[in-house]
């Protein structure tokens, strides 16, 4: 019975690191930690509500049109939100990405209204099953939507030029600009890219909650918390942080006591707080050497 619960342990971490990966994608390269990630991540999956259920659109066709939506909504963010403010102190940065988190939010109360909201699976039909182990289709798109868009970013980074600028960006931003690297435009793209995973996220865990005006803020939270614990300079840390997140979470379920389940949220950041006071930078983050 173990193994149900690692199953799905695994496809809840899947989506967690999704939302990891996009935040620590944007903290690399703009020192910028976007608290308005649940709400971009929120009015993307409204966007694929519409498209799903208004407009009667098959899955595979609304997705790639979702992505595309996020990617322009991050740049949208960047260019007219943060780069007029790129001289301002690291927390107005912050605030400001909580103002268009606010704005977002009541743009889709207004749009959408406040009634929760029922999303589609990406697949529908009869679960797979593996011995023991029941695996609904929709948890299968979780697992090969994140492996392909993991593989495929570590690719761009690894053996593109973008890549590359991207990683020398997020290095040296002063050296990256003498070397006649456009950082704005790589900073632009990164908060595009990094929205655009958030809205993956979204499109893919709207099928399983109720999507409303909130409930991607617990996401986020989570996201956050696996961005934390597998280091928030390493990529790949977010990718191992969220599976280890969604298990801890699942396995939780599986004790056989009340109070253990109700306190699962509480007991998940337990567990972080207490692997960060032994590893204060995060499982594969880099350790900060200031100089006395």
């Amino acid at each position: 019975m173990i193994e149900q619960y690692i199953v799905l342990g695994l496809a809840q971490g899947s989506l967690y690191a999704l939302m990891a990966l996009g935040m620590v994608l944007i903290f690399k390269t703009t020192d910028v930690v976007n608290f308005g990630q649940a709400d971009m991540t929120m009015f993307s999956a409204y966007v694929g509500f519409t498209l799903l259920v208004g407009l009667g659109w098959p899955f595979w066709a609304a997705l790639p049109v979702v992505i595309a939506f996020g990617f322009l909504l991050g740049v949208a963010v960047e260019r007219l939100t943060l780069r007029p403010a790129k001289e301002a102190p690291v927390v107005s940065l912050l605030i400001v990405t909580l103002g268009v988190a606010l704005m977002l939010n009541a743009m889709a109360s207004w749009i959408w209204g406040f009634d929760p909201k029922s999303l589609p699976y990406a697949i529908s039909g009869p679960p797979l099953v593996l011995g023991n182990i029941i695996i609904t289709r929709h948890d299968l798109v979780i697992f090969v939507t994140t492996i392909v868009l993991s593989l495929g970013f570590f690719a761009l980074l690894k053996f593109t030029k973008i890549g590359t600028a991207m990683r020398a960006a997020a290095q040296n931003k002063l050296g990256a600009q003498l070397l006649g690297i456009p950082v704005f435009r790589i900073n632009m793209l990164s908060w595009g890219l990094g929205v655009a995973l958030g809205a993956v996220a979204g499109v893919l865990i709207a099928p399983l909650v109720f999507l409303d005006l909130v409930v991607m803020i617990f996401v986020m939270l989570k996201g956050f918390a696996a961005a934390v614990l597998g280091g928030f300079t390493s990529l790949p840390g977010a990718i191992i942080g969220g599976l280890l997140v969604g298990l801890f979470e699942s396995l939780l379920i599986a004790v056989p006591f009340e109070l253990v389940n109700q306190l699962k949220e509480t007991l998940v950041f337990l567990l972080i707080i207490v692997l960060l006071a032994v590893r204060p930078q995060g499982l594969l983050g880099e350790p900060i050497h200031r100089r006395v």
